[in-house]
């Protein structure tokens, strides 16, 4: 079973750019919220979600496409490795989500963007971010532009949620991380 720590270790050999290891963070910390909403392994979870863009810096046209064989080869299972694929579902392939893992990453990755943007912009970072606060920002489709809405709605709707409440969990999730995701008050 996949762990955090081998996660970090495989993303690392492909990626150096620091706001990729900044997502990966993100969407590793939201995954963690989404395992615990639905009773499962957090720690596997969170690993999933750190590693999801593993072949994305060298390979950003055909991302996903140099993804499952290195990882099969690093000794990731099937589920774990068609997890991953799946978050690229609709946009670069047709591995279409059906677990609840599976349906959490394709839905967290984009909407952990949206989540980061608007807490940047609050003096207190994510620390007291509320939920209706994020869904001033998800209404604005101006804001944060390149994050894909439409993803976020098919996700949760996969999902049998509403938006706000997968945003809610992914929120409070973020905050126990506030400080590694550059998230925390800013400094006066």
């Amino acid at each position: 079973m996949l762990t955090l720590e081998r996660a970090k270790e495989l993303l690392a050999t492909t990626t150096t750019e620091e706001h990729l290891f900044l997502h990966a963070k993100n969407v590793m910390a939201a995954m963690g919220g989404l395992a615990r909403h639905f009773g499962e392994d957090e720690a596997h979870w969170m690993a999933i979600g750190y590693l999801h863009d593993y072949d994305y810096e060298q390979h950003p046209d055909e991302h996903l496409q140099h993804t499952e064989q290195p990882l099969k080869a690093a000794g990731l299972t099937d589920e774990e490795v068609r997890a991953i694929l799946a978050h690229g579902y609709g946009l670069v392939n047709d591995v279409q989500p059906v677990t609840n893992l599976e349906k959490s990453l394709f839905t967290v990755d984009e909407l952990t963007g949206i989540i980061q943007a608007a807490a940047r912009m609050r003096p207190a970072g994510i620390t007291d971010m509320e939920v209706s606060s994020f869904m001033k920002k998800f209404k604005d489709k101006k804001f944060a532009a390149k994050c894909n809405r439409e993803v976020i709605r098919q996700g949760c709707e996969m999902l049998g949620m509403e938006v706000r409440d997968v945003a809610a969990i992914c929120i409070e999730a973020m905050k126990e991380y506030a400080e590694e995701l550059n998230l925390g008050p800013k400094a006066e």
